[in-house]
């Protein structure tokens, strides 16, 4: 028994699909996430409960006695949470953060889901940035958000749960007639003297900026002082006009007057893009959102990792956990 005596009600599904398929891969697929995720889940069951649930081989799997024994009860365990869910259907809107109102891959993942469930009510919110909406997931005035989990606090990553959606490749927005502009793409070491805005100064965007120097050091590249904090596009895109700072920003940044944006490359850097949200969330809309990252994850290809492509050693320890 696990020591804080409750057992996440999606471990126990990842056993129960198991179960059923006796197949990983198969059991990944029906569940919309990838089999290294299943596996780890699976494992962290078999930690907390003291004991192994499958016999595994190269040919096959199978469950051990204690998973035999384990399997009704998992499964009513499941019935009565699909129970819930169901009674709750109609109760409130899922509230999803997207950052900004021009984020593609977080606005991209909500209309998938919206697609996969007509009859739930997703709403989007906009928290500005990760941190910013990290309150208020734990606080359950928001149920999901998207961003670089690993920027946040091992305080706050300990009431949250992430799946990764996107290795999304950076890019500098240079004011149009910065020498830099010129080029069609620009590589890291050509921002060396530099002063680039990163954020520093916004406490709802503090992952952004730690990304930022993590990528800069070594480089030469200064992050740009805090700036008064703009609110609304339009104030600032006045401010950074005034200031003429290179911005650090992602390829599918939105397009602002009198700017060039170049993706960043040698290396490509890569800004970790996952789906956050609380622990023990329950809704009938979130299994549609989990759905539609995993779908477009795997269709548009957004975890390839390119050839020269660099994310901070502190997104790795993250995301690909030992253990």
């Amino acid at each position: 028994m696990p020591a804080s005596g409750h057992l996440d009600p999606r471990l126990l599904r990842a056993f129960v699909t198991v179960a059923e398929e006796l197949h990983f891969t198969r059991a990944a697929a029906r569940l919309y996430v990838a089999q290294q995720a299943l596996s780890r889940d699976v494992r962290r069951l078999e930690r907390e409960l003291g004991t192994d649930l499958f016999v595994r081989s190269t040919r096959q799997v199978a469950l051990t006695i204690d998973g035999e024994r384990l399997l009704p009860y998992a499964r009513r365990v499941l019935d009565a949470q699909d129970a819930l869910l169901a009674a709750l259907g109609e109760a409130r809107p899922l509230l999803v953060d997207l950052n900004y109102r021009d984020q593609v891959t977080a606005r991209r993942v909500l209309h998938r889901a919206r697609e996969l469930a007509p009859d739930q009510e997703l709403m989007a919110r906009y928290e500005s940035g990760l941190t910013g909406a990290a309150g208020e997931l734990l606080a359950g005035r928001l149920d999901a958000s998207f961003g670089r989990f690993a920027g946040l606090g091992p305080a706050l990553r300990a009431g949250l749960e992430h799946q990764l959606v996107r290795y999304e490749p950076m890019a500098i927005v240079l004011p149009g007639d910065h020498p830099l502009a010129s080029l069609e793409a620009v590589p890291l070491a050509a921002l060396a003297g530099e002063t680039v805005y990163a954020g520093a100064g916004n406490p709802r965007t503090t992952e952004w900026t730690d990304l930022a120097r993590r990528l800069f050091d070594g480089h030469g590249i200064e992050v740009a002082p805090p700036v008064p904090l703009a609110v609304g596009d339009e104030e600032f895109q006045r401010i950074m006009a005034k200031l003429r700072n290179p911005i650090l920003a992602v390829v599918d940044f939105p397009a602002m007057p009198g700017t060039i944006k170049r993706p960043l490359v040698d290396p490509v850097p890569l800004s970790p893009v996952s789906l956050v949200w609380r622990k023990g969330l329950v809704h009938p809309g979130f299994d549609a959102l989990r759905r539609a990252a995993c779908e477009l994850s795997a269709t548009e290809g957004w975890l390839r990792i390119p050839t020269d492509g660099w994310f901070s050693a502190t997104d790795a320890d993250v995301i690909h956990p030992s253990n």
